[in-house]
């Protein structure tokens, strides 16, 4: 017990997840999803990757399933962590203990096999995340991506990519030649100091306009924000466009339990509040946290209530 706790001792400086969040003022349109969340262990059963840059909290299944539930949501898309590489044991135990109300982004080496990828997608998983920022990965895993591309395509899986503002530039024509829906985490992590109609935001808002297979997810303006809670008003005109600009390829989630926050820990409801300033109408909620999720992870649904 001690050996195992020295090993998974949390990064210094890690603040855990809110443990009473409030009650939201409001209140998402039935079927909403959280498309952005993920499960930390407990790393007792579902050891971190020896490869990991930080090492979390633990934060169950069975926490993340309470808190959807004391939102006001339904559903959850369940997003594989660094901190847990490649094993994707901790995701899909937690989707299959969801009663079918979760389905998951896996991170896979393209050494993995046909049978292993086909009972990754069995399990309810939808997609593949490769992550881009540097400080957090060895080395850039543009070959490795592209190889996998290929394999998950038949699938009708996509790609999630996490990559910040400034790396951009560099990566764009790799990202555009990628063969499968694409998804960018947290807007491409935009710095709102700068102006949202200046050079650096314009060059996603490209990205979105001229590539129909880009979507975007709003999400983690407790990241983003230089003001803060409980408004992240810095961080709303960003998103406020990419919803308004692109409404039927955005998606949110509450980013819970919130990886390696270091400045402040989100009262989550405050996260939920956050949606009517991005997503203005009741038409534009309704896509945000029900159709576009749905159409993506659980299409077989989406199409049988379009019938």
């Amino acid at each position: 017990m001690n050996e195992r706790a020295a090993t998974f001792e949390k990064t210094p400086g890690w603040l855990d997840w809110h443990p009473r969040p409030s009650k939201p003022g409001f209140v998402p349109p039935p079927g909403a999803v959280d498309a952005h969340c993920h499960v930390f262990g407990p790393g007792a059963k579902f050891p971190f990757a020896p490869e990991r840059k930080y090492t979390p909290c633990d934060a169950s299944k069975d926490q993340l399933y309470a808190l959807r539930d004391h939102l006001g949501f339904s559903r959850n898309v369940i997003v594989q962590a660094t901190c847990h590489g490649s094993d994707n044991r901790a995701l899909v135990d937690a989707i299959a203990h969801s009663n079918g109300r979760a389905r998951g982004v896996a991170s896979i080496k393209p050494e993995i096999s046909d049978d292993d990828l086909n009972a990754l997608n069995a399990a309810g998983v939808r997609g593949v995340r490769f992550n881009f920022v540097k400080r957090l990965v060895d080395a850039l895993p543009r070959e490795p991506l592209m190889e996998i591309a290929s394999r998950i395509r038949p699938l009708g899986w996509h790609i999630v990519i996490y990559f910040e503002a400034p790396e951009l530039p560099e990566l764009y024509d790799f990202f555009t030649s990628l063969p499968t829906p694409v998804v960018v985490d947290h807007m491409g992590r935009p710095d709102v100091s700068k102006p949202v109609h200046g050079p650096e935001f314009e060059l996603f808002i490209k990205l979105m306009c001229e590539n129909e297979n880009f979507w975007s997810k709003v999400t983690c303006p407790e990241r983003l924000s230089n003001e803060g809670p409980p408004h992240y008003a810095d961080v709303a005109p960003f998103a406020r466009r990419v919803v308004e600009e692109f409404p039927d390829r955005v998606l949110w989630g509450t980013d819970w339990p919130h990886p390696n926050l270091k400045s402040h820990m989100p009262d989550d409801a405050w996260l939920v509040d956050f949606i009517p300033r991005i997503a203005t109408t009741p038409q534009l909620q309704q896509k945000l946290l029900v159709d576009n999720p749905m159409r993506l992870y659980w299409p077989e649904e989406h199409k049988g209530e379009a019938q």
